[in-house]
């Protein structure tokens, strides 16, 4: 299972009694499982969780699955690094004047070809502990919300149970995101790796440095979940409307419906990420500012404009992770002899 951008649960079992139409239903959501949560790794891991059918739980391969996912997602978060380096650069110095052409020569100057990768190690390292975490999380919360029911989770649970485990993952992991994000901002010789950027953080303000932008981070998990069944939902309902119970749906289609589902949850949940990313990126701790200081200073001296810098090269790094993302994946599945559900 990959991490970053809108991670879909498959809804295929609760629709198995319910005659043609959910024959329908349970074509599309099977595709769509498929397509979308093994292949969409864009470095954000704050979607709903997968939900593995029974036989893949009895039989291991779900483990394999998120085995081929965290590889795939590890390739895919490395090739398309320098445009999320750029990204936080862009987030945290960004001006009227400071676009991503620029931004990419200042970094070439200053450290050369190989600093575009810098932060991407950590981003790599915390694909297994995240993945791990909020599987093992969001399988807990689903026993507990059932208890001794076989049924399936609704709509509503799904929700409140991929938003706690994508919260258990991400309080455990978040001092990682901000050496990520320290790392990406780093200029030549300032660290000495992740042991010496760990102590010299912590000796400019102690273990709360390590959870700065946990707040914004906290609350940026819920529009993804909720955009995450919202377009689900949707995307189910006009299927069945417009389409035979015989006809599979297109992977351009998917893909399509992918994007746009990423985009939606990327452009709901970003004045959050940036905020986050620059409350991390603080250095001073005499003037560390709150969430709603950082919002308000934006408003003032950027406008609205300033809750979106970095944007694009997030877009742009879409469709090279989805595409990195599927062949990687493909690969792994097959090497480690997982067939799709």
């Amino acid at each position: 299972m990959t991490s970053g951008v809108m991670l879909h649960s498959t809804r295929l079992l609760e629709q198995k009694n319910l005659g043609n139409g959910c024959q329908v239903c349970g074509e599309f959501l099977q595709r769509y499982h498929e397509l979308l949560q093994r292949y969409m790794d864009i470095g954000e891991d704050m979607g709903v969780p997968d939900d593995f059918t029974s036989s893949e739980m009895m039989s291991g391969m779900w483990w394999r699955h998120l085995l081929a996912g965290g590889i795939a997602g590890a390739v895919s978060r490395t090739c398309t690094a320098p445009l999320d380096r750029i990204k936080v650069y862009l987030q945290v110095h960004g001006t009227k004047h400071c676009n991503i052409r620029s931004c990419l020569k200042y970094m070439l100057r200053e450290g050369g070809i190989y600093s575009l990768w810098r932060g991407n190690g950590i981003n790599v390292l915390k694909i297994g502990p995240e993945t791990a975490l909020k599987f093992a999380a969001y399988e807990k919360i689903k026993r507990f919300i059932k208890g001794n029911d076989s049924r399936e989770l609704g709509i509503d649970e799904r929700f409140i149970a991929g938003s706690a485990a994508g919260g258990i993952s991400q309080s455990a992991i978040y001092p990682l995101e901000v050496l990520k994000t320290r790392f990406a901002l780093r200029k030549t010789g300032e660290f000495n790796g992740i042991v010496d950027a760990a102590q010299k953080i912590y000796a400019q303000g102690g273990l709360k440095n390590f959870y700065r932008g946990y707040i914004p981070n906290l609350i940026g998990i819920l529009p993804y979940a909720g955009i995450d069944l919202a377009v689900y939902e949707t995307l189910k309902n006009r299927y069945l409307r417009s389409h035979s119970k015989n006809e599979q749906p297109a992977f351009w289609v998917l893909l399509l419906c992918g994007t746009a589902s990423s985009t939606a949850g990327q452009v709901c949940s970003y004045p959050l990420a940036l905020v986050r990313t620059r409350l991390q990126a603080e250095v001073s701790n005499t003037h560390s500012r709150t969430m709603i200081g950082v919002f308000q200073d934006i408003l003032q001296t950027e406008g609205f404009r300033g809750l979106y810098r970095g944007l694009t090269p997030n877009f742009l790094k879409v469709a090279p992770a989805v595409s990195i993302s599927y062949v990687v994946y493909e690969h792994f599945r097959q090497a480690l002899g997982v067939n799709m559900t």
